[in-house]
């Protein structure tokens, strides 16, 4: 079964998120598809009560601790309890915006299993990692820091995301998709049943293809899920 999520990053409050859903109808793909999304903190609750059955709701982000003071961050225990059944963990805005490290990355995934939500590890490389010929290295390093936590998880997903096609237009070709995720099923090793999914730029257009590629069990969709049509039309190409 293919995964589609869509990642609405800081786009969708409660009343978008309503009307979103008024609009996406996944009913004819039955249980081909495995459909994601994951709204902003705000818009979690609303967006559960929302979405048609079968359709999963995660959380974009989640703080390591339980509570505590930490203005402005939500727990995953709280997230888990406005609805979400999964979380994004160690998105590239994340890290690259951010400054999340791996190490923080790692304790995100911790939290999150311990309040029951699924993870789903973001790693990818920068376009200088690429031109240096470290994608290797990097996604070994960002899949080895989340092994250990991982390995007691029930269930788990990986993104791969190259960053320099995020948000740009730009797109890896099916090939570019298919390499990157045999080495992130490497560097899994005995983990690697896990389904591993393509998020970059991702369009009705090249959808299709790019879950066509070997090893690539569904896709992470940023701006494109923002559009109801869109986004059914990405879930149908699965």
């Amino acid at each position: 079964m293919k995964v589609v999520a869509g990642n609405w990053k800081m786009h969708m409050g409660p009343d978008e998120a309503s009307a979103f859903f008024s609009r996406f109808t996944p009913d004819a793909l039955g249980d081909s598809v495995r459909v994601v999304v994951f709204p902003p903190a705000v818009s979690l609750r609303t967006a559960r009560a929302a979405a048609p059955k079968g359709v999963e709701i995660g959380v974009q982000n989640i703080h390591p601790e339980p509570s505590g003071a930490f203005t402005g961050e939500t727990s995953a225990e709280m997230a888990r309890s406005a609805g979400a059944s999964l979380v994004l963990v160690g998105h590239s805005e994340r890290r690259h915006v951010f400054g999340e490290t791996d190490e923080e990355t790692a304790g995100k995934v911790r939290a999150g299993l311990r309040a029951g939500l699924i993870p789903v590890v973001c790693v990818g490389e920068t376009l200088d990692q690429r031109r240096a010929g470290k994608l290797e290295t990097v996604l070994r390093r960002q899949v080895e820091a989340v092994r250990a936590p991982l390995g007691d998880a029930p269930s788990f997903m990986i993104a791969y995301e190259p960053v320099w096609a995020i948000g740009t237009g730009e797109t890896a070709t099916p090939e570019d998709a298919a390499e990157a995720h045999a080495l992130v099923r490497e560097a899994l090793g005995d983990l690697g049943g896990a389904p591993i999914l393509y998020g970059g730029s991702v369009k009705p257009g090249n959808a299709g293809e790019l879950m066509a590629s070997p090893g690539v069990d569904g896709v992470l969709v940023g701006g494109a899920s923002l559009d109801p049509e869109s986004f059914l039309r990405i879930a149908e190409a699965a």
